[in-house]
């Protein structure tokens, strides 16, 4: 398919006019309902058009139990056999239903003793859920149900059943009322600035989303979830097209103000990489040349620099960092954790303390007195600073900020990035900003997310690291890898053993780890153990990993707190407990933590079989190769977008529609299309990223 050229004059855009009006207009909701919803985030009808659904109940026919099939959710009636509370691993009810045709068990985890009276032998049921194997037959676990009367007659729904993602502060059925009443209003056939450039087989915009909210049958369902229907696939596109072009209207804002032009004598890099123990890589250099290169101009640097774990991104950041302060200017650096913050203000200290510069430390740790004098020194110009978002505080103000550093930057949000980049303006000057990222980010994600930002990649390792030997264990044989601790710190080596998250709790984690740590300290008793995790307090952790570096332990048990800012190149065996739980990209991060040395180190993946296939192919794809970029990419493929920049974890949705692996050739086609747009209509580029990245768009922060 091709895309036609967009008109040379703007198109008036209905759709947009239409999305706009406010949820007021939609009076039949109730002002109760409305202001329930406009506490949800919802402003007008258009956020509800956009609120599509996760999933859909087919509730159109009454099927028999002996006709269900397992993993695929059906409706039916069953009449209740037998009931009862069991109290085995936990207290839960237990109903058997049957129909003539079939016998089927419900389970429930959690109910109300009310709940459990209503389940009298000969109560009829009408039930909706998901049949899976059980012990002697089907089961569901907390099917949605309603009791019947003893000769009630089953009226199906007309259509397929929207199910809506949860919204906090509704119920479902409010929600799918508003979301009704909206569509109601959605004009018959608009199309908006898109109209005359997309391939001509594509429904308009209008009916696209009416297709997205009501497909016709269970086909349409499957063909939009698999990603082959035209009504997804246009909105999938422009999605796609509207991501990238906010991000390229942050890049033309920031590009629009004056940066401080940064060029030194070059006379503090030059006795720095003289004290060095190391050369800097071919890759190193050129990253350098290229940073060297934005900060000589007046024009913001947006530069976002990758490099695998292990690679030398600190060091190419603390020469940056001295380009700036030869120049008169400062340089601050941002990292999203106390212990990566730690790790920078070390190295930088080891660095830069030789040559006389010294800098300021600042975390939601400094309080009191030592806060106050940090924050004079910072106004008075110190050189460098290294702290957490204690940097973005409103009392932080730096004299004159020349280079904004950011690590671990897919942490922050843009407008968090920006904000610091704009501490300490000095008159219409704005600071320069590198960020960086240890998580390789695949091309297709750059294009859409960090299309800000200018790219380079440190694609090559420093000379004598040897490749870390990974290798997959099953549980069962915990008792061998325990051993091979032992002889790896009986021959003075350190190891990592690392317990990975079980629910989204830090306490249940921490308690996890904590029975580790006691299972393996009874059975390696002569071993000096430690434990870190997110339950400690910052000083606790950072005090145990201190000793842990400075070799005073031999094993140290811990969460993925460790993931990033751990070094210590003695350290060459890890294991990482129930890897199957975790991403490719989470995975690599954790193993760089060894291997930083000149020996030969190893990874222990200790699964829980029986694994599934995708479970298989991600600890395939880290046995065969150690290389961040070609792992982000299988990441990518096998988990998707969210887990891979970690928002799936923190709860901000990444996309709506697209789906960056599905929807990939598409990507150059919507660079093509922004660029045109951004020249011929500003005015149609703002009101689709408003559309689809919201009211509070990451580019109007900027």
């Amino acid at each position: 398919m091709t895309l036609a050229a967009p008109a040379s004059t703007p198109i008036v855009d209905e759709f947009a006019a239409a999305a706009a009006r406010p949820l007021a207009t939609l009076g039949s909701l109730g002002k109760s309902l409305i202001a329930d919803l406009q506490a949800a985030g919802f402003a007008t009808l258009g956020d509800l058009w956009f609120h599509f659904p996760s999933r859909f109940e087919d509730r159109t026919e009454v099927h028999r139990i002996g006709a269900l099939r397992p993993g695929l959710a059906a409706q039916f009636v069953g009449v209740v056999e037998h009931a009862e509370v069991t109290f085995r691993k936990r207290r839960m009810l237990l109903v058997a239903v049957a129909d003539g045709s079939g016998r089927l068990v419900l389970r429930f985890f959690h109910f109300k003793q009310a709940q459990a009276e209503q389940m009298k032998t000969g109560t009829r049921l009408l039930i909706y859920g998901e049949p899976k194997p059980g012990n002697y037959s089907l089961e569901i676990v907390h099917p949605r149900y309603r009791v019947l009367g003893a000769d009630e007659v089953v009226e199906v729904e007309g259509a397929l059943r929207p199910v809506y993602p949860k919204t906090e502060g509704l119920g479902h059925a409010r929600l799918q009322r508003a979301i009704e009443r909206a569509l109601e209003q959605v004009p018959e056939s608009a199309d908006g600035p898109l109209a005359e450039m997309l391939p001509p087989d594509w429904p308009n915009l209008s009916a696209a989303v009416r297709k997205l909210h009501r497909p016709r049958d269970r086909a349409e369902v499957e063909a939009i979830a698999s990603g082959e229907h035209p009504a997804r696939t246009r909105l999938a596109f422009e999605e796609l097209l509207a991501h990238h072009l906010s991000m390229r209207l942050v890049r033309a804002r920031v590009r629009s103000e004056r940066a401080p032009v940064l060029r030194s004598s070059g006379r503090l890099r030059q006795r720095l990489l003289a004290q060095l123990p190391f050369t800097l890589t071919a890759a190193q250099q050129r990253v350098l040349s290229e940073i060297d290169g934005d900060l000589a101009r007046s024009v913001p640097m947006l530069r976002l620099l990758q490099g695998d774990v292990g690679s030398g991104k600190t060091i190419v950041a603390a020469l940056a960092a001295l380009a700036a302060i030869e120049s008169g200017m400062q340089a601050a650096v941002m990292a999203p954790t106390e212990l990566l913050a730690e790790q920078h203000r070390r190295s930088f200290e080891r660095w830069f303390a030789p040559l006389g510069v010294e800098g300021v430390w600042l975390s939601s740790r400094i309080k009191g007195k030592a806060r106050e004098a940090a924050l004079a020194r910072l106004a008075q110009g110190a050189p460098w600073a290294v702290g957490t978002h204690a940097l973005m505080q409103d009392a932080v103000q730096f004299q004159a900020l020349g280079l904004a550093i950011i690590d671990e930057q897919h942490r922050f949000g843009v407008d968090q990035r920006l904000a610091l980049a704009q501490k300490g303006a000095v008159g219409a000057l704005r600071a320069h900003q590198l960020v960086m990222t240890a998580t390789p980010i695949p091309r297709t994600l750059a294009m859409t997310q960090f299309a800000d930002l200018d790219v380079s990649a440190i694609d090559q390792m420093p000379p004598g690291r040897k490749p870390i030997q990974t290798v997959a264990v099953s549980r069962p044989r915990r008792e061998e890898v325990i051993q091979r601790i032992a002889d790896a710190c009986a021959a003075g080596r350190q190891a990592y053993w690392v317990c990975t998250l079980i629910e989204e709790s830090d306490e249940v984690e921490a308690e996890a780890a904590e029975k580790t740590a006691a299972d393996l300290t009874a059975a390696l008793p002569q071993l000096r153990i430690g434990l870190v995790h997110g339950r400690l307090k910052a000083a606790d952790r950072a005090a145990v990993m201190q000793l842990f570096a400075a070799g005073m332990m031999d094993l140290l048990v811990a969460t993925t707190v460790i993931e990033v800012g751990v070094d210590v190149p003695n350290a060459s065996l890890m294991i990482i407990e129930n890897p199957e739980r975790l991403g490719l990209a989470q995975l690599h991060q954790l193993r760089g933590r060894v291997g930083r040395g000149s020996q030969e180190s190893s990874c222990v993946l200790l699964y829980q079989p029986p694994l599934s296939e995708t479970a298989r192919q991600r600890l395939a794809v880290l046995r065969e190769t150690t290389d961040g970029f070609v792992i982000a990419e299988r990441d990518l493929e096998l988990r998707g977008p969210g887990e891979v920049l970690g928002t799936r974890q923190t709860g901000e949705a990444l996309f709506r529609v697209a789906d960056l692996s599905r929807d990939a050739g598409w990507l150059s086609k919507a660079r093509e299309l922004a660029d045109t747009l951004l020249k011929r209509d500003l005015t149609a580029a703002e009101s689709l990223v408003r559309r689809w990245v919201g009211a509070a768009a990451r580019y109007a922060k900027a």
